[in-house]
């Protein structure tokens, strides 16, 4: 059963982050969330810009995809706060896992302290040769 505070904020159309009891918190993710709304999809993001330059590194192409997926939910009305779900490809672990500091700064600064639920895999290549990243999202706006 949803508790009451859950089920009010859905009802709203705000997102709702899901943590089971006795859970230990996640740090810069959620376990689940939930919403009610319009639901929007975006395709995964790679970390270049509109002239098609890529970003330096891993951090400044998680940067920049970020800003690409901010730039599609804009188009819908949406900001960082509807995101309920972002899944990460990258081609490179170690450099993830080693960059770990800069790039929760980067994330903060694209995203502000909204932490979706997340998933972060590592692929063999993605279809542009340059890109490091690639991050697919889904929103929900409210009604």
């Amino acid at each position: 059963m949803i508790g009451q505070a859950r089920a009010a904020a859905a009802t709203e159309g705000g997102l709702v982050t899901l943590q089971p009891e006795g859970w230990p918190a996640p740090k810069g993710y959620a376990n689940g969330m939930m919403g009610r709304g319009r639901v929007v999809f975006v395709g995964g993001q790679i970390g270049w810009d509109a002239e098609g330059r890529f970003a330096e590194g891993m951090v400044g192409q998680i940067a920049q995809a970020l800003r690409n997926i901010l730039a599609v939910l804009a188009e819908a009305g949406a900001g960082p706060q509807h995101i309920a779900r972002l899944t990460w490809y990258v081609t490179d672990m170690e450099a993830y896992r080693a960059n770990l500091k800069p790039l929760g700064r980067a994330y903060r600064e694209v995203m502000g302290a909204h932490y979706p639920a997340m998933a972060v895999m590592r692929v063999v290549e993605l279809v542009e040769r340059e890109a490091l990243v690639e991050i697919e999202a889904t929103a929900v706006l409210p009604e």
